[in-house]
């Protein structure tokens, strides 16, 4: 059933089984899915398909790649005001459709510049379903459980690297590269367009978090800029560490097998990756349970150093038992450092800020891990070894553990 829909003196009952909002949490958790699934981990596949297909050098298809990333940052800055503007159904069916259009495209490339164009309807898609919009939509239906509604919608982020990316490797293996991204094209809308129809209402009328903001203190508080925030500490040492974090947990997770294939075996270091996902299934979920509860700078700076901690001691290791715990001592903060950001700001600042500051904290990320794994390989083919990539890794975290601690007066 329903819950009943809330007026500007009603607050929703986000503890509640049948609350609406766990309907869209489900139906995140799936969008990410494919987001992740697709927009992410499919970019593996879809390079050695076309390098096999069409014989393009790996350096071709890695700048649409790069370029995909990219020229998605001008778009999520704004994606709060695209998801005021036309509602987040309408949102996350068009990212839908933007996905499958371009698997459709990369089905049918016979030239550089198709691939480049259906990556930049990729980029699309990606803007409207994954971080910044999960998020955004996440909060306009949860304020009190905010942080256990994001954690469990972002954990469809690795299950799409678990379950769909391999499932596409399944399809090209059967019947061939075109085919199969048809097929999976064809997939993505028959399973997200209903979700979202189904699922995806209305928000709840977002006086109700802001009348909780005022009970919290916050009703001195004037509504926060994209100019205001840029000028903030605060913001900034809450931004730029999960920045540095995730670009050095980016390069690392994008160079994991090649860096373990000599320590372990070709065989054994996927099993090792596919230990780092599993537990950044688990630490999502783990920590998400209570994480509104505790102090959530600390607990960044905590993963951060735990991080550091586990590429350090792989460096220097080549005991396999050791290489698997410290993988999953790894893998235990990988989803935590993406979905931190947005609890941080949901506590820090103001309601009705929310998804103006997760679209610009997501832009200002994106743009630094996207260039971690290059930044990786370049150091690792400059110097003979992954020594001094992992240890530039090592140094970013340690850098951003201390930046998110660094006090700060807040401002009204």
């Amino acid at each position: 059933m329903l819950a009943p829909s809330c007026d500007a003196t009603t607050t929703p009952n986000e503890h509640a089984i049948g609350y609406e909002g766990w309907r869209v949490v489900f139906a995140l958790f799936v969008f990410a899915v494919f987001a992740w699934g697709l927009g992410f981990y499919g970019h593996g596949v879809y390079l050695a398909e076309l390098q096999r297909a069409r014989g393009w050098p790996t350096s071709l298809i890695s700048t649409a790649t790069t370029l995909y990333y990219l020229s998605s940052i001008g778009l999520v800055v704004y994606v709060a005001d695209i998801i005021k503007r036309f509602g987040p159904r309408q949102v996350l069916i068009a990212g839908a459709c933007c996905f499958s259009a371009a698997l459709a495209g990369v089905a049918e490339v016979d030239a550089p510049w198709q691939l480049f164009a259906a990556y930049l309807v990729m980029a699309l898609g990606w803007m409207l379903m994954s971080l910044g919009a999960i998020t955004t939509i996440a909060g306009l239906w949860f304020f009190e459980k905010r942080g256990l509604a994001i954690s469990l919608a972002l954990t469809g982020a690795s299950f799409g690297g678990i379950i769909l990316t391999p499932l596409m490797v399944e399809l090209v293996a059967r019947f061939g590269f075109s085919q199969a991204m048809r097929l999976t094209a064809a997939l993505t809308v028959v399973v997200l367009v209903p979700l979202a129809l189904l699922c995806v209402g209305k928000s709840p009328d977002l006086r109700v978090a802001t009348q909780a903001s005022v009970a919290q203190g916050g009703a001195a508080e004037q509504p926060w800029t994209r100019s205001r925030a840029l000028k903030s500490l605060q913001f900034w040492t809450m931004t730029l560490p999960f920045a540095f974090g995730i670009s050095a947990q980016v390069g690392f997770l994008v160079h994991q097998i090649a860096f373990l294939e000599p320590k372990i075996g070709t065989q054994h270091a996927s099993l090792a990756v596919a230990t780092t996902t599993a537990f950044a299934v688990i630490g999502r979920l783990v920590l998400g349970s209570f994480i509104d509860r505790l102090n959530q700078r600390l607990v960044g700076a905590v993963s951060m150093v735990s991080q550091a901690v586990a590429l350090a001691i792989l460096i220097r290791t080549d005991n396999e038992v050791a290489v698997f715990a410290t993988c999953a001592l790894f893998g235990f903060s990988v989803g935590n450092l993406i979905t931190l950001p947005s609890l941080i700001i949901s506590r820090e600042f103001n309601a009705a800020s929310f998804g103006v500051l997760v679209g610009l904290s997501v832009a200002i990320n994106q743009v630094i891990f996207a260039l971690g794994p290059g930044a990786v390989g370049w150091l690792r083919d400059l110097s003979g070894s992954y020594s001094a990539s992992l240890m530039m890794c090592i140094t970013m975290e340690l850098l951003a553990a201390m930046i998110i601690l660094i006090p700060f007066r807040k401002v009204a």
